[in-house]
């Protein structure tokens, strides 16, 4: 993979390892131990395991960083310039239904700044990554490395748009039904798939053409926003049109051509 730096290579031989730990442990779902967090919020055996095969590949490869990770939450290192943004299954909940739609989210942060991200499909085999300045890039299921590029559709009635949708105790129904009714009946189609990540990696390979969602985790975006945006992707903070969404968690990402329009969608909502 002649596109990667060392850096993106530890990431992805991480990612590789916790991927491991998960597809063992997919397709016995009834035997998974589970945890409630809250509500429609849960934590399985395979979160834990897996993050822990990542933070111990990370710690060897990269000794010193800091680590921000879903299930751990903040480790301090003497490092700190850089810092790691876990999520060890985006999807968690299509993961304990069977459902093959999930991913490995791994980013890094250089004196602040999102700098390089990798998301693994591994149930597809499929690897994005993308490094600040280097373009985004894709691994297939057959080793092939391409490189990525938004699609520059420009006719909003032709575009299908991702999104996540608020669950049982999670603020905003109201606003998202508002939103949902203004952009679907105006666009060509809507796609609540339940991985963020994987959503902003779609859209930058050009299988779908925006996403917005409100109330994510910094480790469900920091991977995808690297990448969305090296594939050419606009990406802003939903609300503020703050380049920074990571705070809020309120995403919205699409084309040159499509923002301006989806942008008038949800604000007329």
């Amino acid at each position: 993979m002649p596109n990667t730096s060392p850096l993106v290579e530890v990431m992805m031989k991480a990612a590789r390892k916790g991927a491991r730990s998960l597809s063992r442990d997919f397709g016995e779902v009834e035997n998974l131990q589970v945890s409630k967090k809250g509500p429609a919020d849960f934590v399985t055996a395979a979160d834990k395991m897996a993050e822990e095969k990542i933070f111990e590949s990370l710690r060897i490869d990269r000794p010193g960083y800091q680590y921000l990770m879903e299930e751990r939450g903040a480790v301090d290192g003497s490092d700190k310039t850089h810092r790691f943004i876990i999520d060890p299954l985006d999807g968690t909940l299509n993961f304990m239904r069977g459902n093959p739609h999930f991913a490995i989210s791994i980013a890094v942060e250089r004196e602040g700044v999102l700098y390089a991200g990798v998301i693994y499909d591994l149930m597809r085999d499929e690897m994005f990554y993308a490094e600040t300045g280097r373009g985004a890039f894709l691994v297939d299921s057959r080793g092939v490395d391409k490189r990525l590029r938004i699609n520059q559709r420009t006719d909003f009635t032709a575009a299908v748009i991702a999104t996540g949708t608020p669950w049982i105790g999670k603020p905003g129904h109201t606003q998202f039904l508002k939103e949902l009714h203004k952009v679907m009946a105006n666009c060509a189609g809507i796609r609540r798939n339940g991985s963020a990540a994987l959503d902003l990696a779609w859209f930058a390979a050009g299988r779908v053409d925006g996403f917005w969602e409100r109330g994510l985790k910094p480790w469900d975006i920091a991977a995808g926003i690297v990448i969305a945006r090296e594939a050419r992707g606009i990406v802003q903070e939903l609300g503020t049109g703050n380049d920074n969404p990571l705070e809020s968690g309120n995403i919205v990402c699409a084309n040159e051509g499509l923002m301006p329009t989806l942008l008038k969608h949800l604000d007329q909502a």
